[in-house]
């Protein structure tokens, strides 16, 4: 954390050398001692500082200055920083006009020039109204600020994205924080200009899209190699980051592309634990941020965030193109894109998504949901997991399934933990008729499979986990897909009609090989997975050992 502020500004620049002087021979251990000599340039600091979370314990000012009096200056420093302590330095003969200021200016005390020795006329003034201010000084967040609307989806979007990338932040609710108006009033900004990032550096971003905030955070969406890679990796979930880690490990030229952020399905999950090796469970975040550390400090290159458009081949190299046109070319190529969470064709669901309603577990809304009725729609372990974690903050939860139980589609340990909960509530045989709100969700419509009796009720959050699809549309080679989309690999393509016109090396493909040669497939994005993250760690893993055996025979 870094530490408070004590500001200074004199126009004379010997006394503003001197005093800055005294104040670090004494304070420097535990304040940052800032000082300058133009009022403009100061108050551009101060904006920069409050923006960035800086604190600012005292200001003290020279009364003479040609742009303007000190205690005008204190007066506009007020609104950026009002709990900090005010000193008015002056010469004997503007003595009554600091006495005037006391009350004008809230100040708190006033300094005679010259204020020899030190020791005796300005540490014990300044050592007392550091301890006052001490007193009352809560530290700031010292990092991003995201604000916005809670239930606006371009707030929710950046929310997402941020936690998803594991960039801690701030959440400032244009509603309910008065931080807010503050921070848009002193940067003469609108609420229409909202959802606004505030940087670290002191700017800001008003409704950034991802790639110009990944860039500006520190994410970088553009690679750094420029020759040709051994292997590119699409995809940062865990089948991905897998073969991340033993693609760099063994000496190839990796490189990781993730369109939104790492971790998948399973970086969303709030305990994963099931997981060997874990015997209290781990979170996926957590489970993200270890990966992510592992591979990139064995050498794996992550672009992000950063969509692929398609795969072409030419002379033996496989040519990504990316969204944004750039080209990459590499020799192998592992598609770890996993799967999208299916769509809840529903009245009103799509005018409500990312303004009370999730796909998937949506983590950083859970706090938003604190005494709230929310509702879950699905009966697998991402459901399950969600439900717990939601029980912590909501009122009450309540999960919709189709099915008269759960014990054909979740763990046994997760119903045992759901049953514990006396804030669950499984509603077997339900289903969701309508969506209903205003600017947000507020109710839903549920029909009882049985009766056919619909009822409306009171409902703040909905998350809705209810399958997923591969995510597969955007390849365009010939490369074979089963009927659902899945990519299929290795023995099982030789079922297939289309596969002895398309297949035409000498060997059959290798285990997790597509029907193109050199491109494989690995986790929840291939035909016939087992949808668990060990097994999708141990075919990002194992499609690294097919990849050198594919670079072997093409040398």
């Amino acid at each position: 954390m870094s530490l408070p502020i004590i500001f200074c500004i004199d126009d004379d620049a010997q006394v503003l050398r001197a005093i800055t002087r005294d104040l670090k021979s004494r304070y420097r251990d535990r304040y940052r001692i800032l000082s300058t000599t133009i009022v403009q340039e100061a108050l551009k600091s101060l904006l920069e500082l409050n923006n960035k979370g800086d604190s600012v314990a005292l200001f003290l000012s020279d009364q003479r200055m040609p742009e303007m009096q000190g205690v005008d200056f204190l007066v506009n420093a007020m609104q950026y920083f009002p709990e900090a302590k005010r000193v008015l330095l002056t010469a004997y003969s503007d003595k009554d006009a600091a006495i005037k200021a006391i009350n004008e200016a809230k100040l708190d005390y006033y300094l005679v020039k010259p204020w020899d020795p030190p020791e005796e006329k300005l540490f014990p003034v300044i050592d007392d109204l550091l301890h006052d201010w001490q007193c009352d000084y809560h530290p700031v967040f010292k990092g991003i600020k995201v604000a916005g609307y809670q239930y606006a989806q371009g707030s929710h979007e950046i929310k997402d994205f941020l936690a998803g990338n594991l960039v801690p932040y701030q959440w400032l609710d244009m509603e309910s924080d008065t931080e807010v108006k503050k921070l848009l009033s002193n940067n003469s900004l609108s609420e229409a200009q909202l959802p606004i990032v505030f940087l670290e550096d002191g700017g800001y971003l008003s409704k950034p899209g991802l790639a110009e905030l990944a860039g500006r955070i520190g994410i970088n969406p553009r690679r750094q190699r420029q020759d040709v890679y051994d292997v590119v990796i699409i995809g940062a979930g865990p089948a991905g980051l897998a073969a991340g880690v033993y693609g760099a490990s063994e000496g190839l030229k990796t490189l990781l592309i993730e369109r939104r952020a790492p971790g998948g399905q399973a970086g969303t999950s709030s305990r994963i634990e099931n997981y060997l090796g874990f015997p209290t469970g781990l979170s996926g975040a957590e489970l993200t941020r270890r990966a992510m550390t592992q591979a990139t400090r064995l050498g794996t290159e992550f672009l992000s965030p950063q969509a692929v458009r398609s795969i072409e081949e030419k002379d033996g190299y496989k040519r990504i193109i990316l969204d944004n046109d750039e080209q990459i070319i590499t020799r192998s190529v592992v598609i770890t894109t996993g799967v999208d969470y299916r769509k809840l064709e529903t009245a009103g669901i799509a005018e409500f998504t990312g303004a009370g309603i999730y796909y998937g577990a949506a983590m950083t809304e859970a706090t938003a949901c604190r005494d709230k009725e929310v509702y879950i729609v699905g009966g697998g372990n991402s459901a399950g997991q969600a439900a717990m974690y939601l029980s912590k903050f909501a009122k009450n939860v309540y999960m919709l399934i189709r099915k008269a139980d759960l014990t054909a589609t979740m763990s046994a340990y997760l119903i045992d933990q759901i049953a514990s909960e006396p804030n669950i509530h499984v509603k077997p045989g339900t289903e969701i008729a309508a969506a209903h709100g205003s600017d947000k969700l507020q109710s839903l419509d549920i029909r009882t499979f049985d009766s056919q009796k619909i009822s409306n009720c009171p409902a703040d959050a909905l998350y809705v986990f209810i399958g997923a699809k591969p995510f597969t549309d955007w390849i365009e080679l010939s490369i074979i897909k089963d009927d659902k989309g899945f990519l299929e690999t290795g023995r099982d393509l030789k079922s297939h009609t289309d596969f002895n016109k398309i297949w035409k090396q000498k060997r059959d493909p290798y285990l997790l090989e597509t029907s193109c040669p050199g491109i494989f497939a690995a986790g929840d994005v291939r035909a016939g997975a087992m949808n668990r993250v060990a097994s999708a760690v141990g075919e990002g893993s194992m499609a690294i050992s097919f990849v050198h055996k594919y670079l072997a025979e093409v040398k």
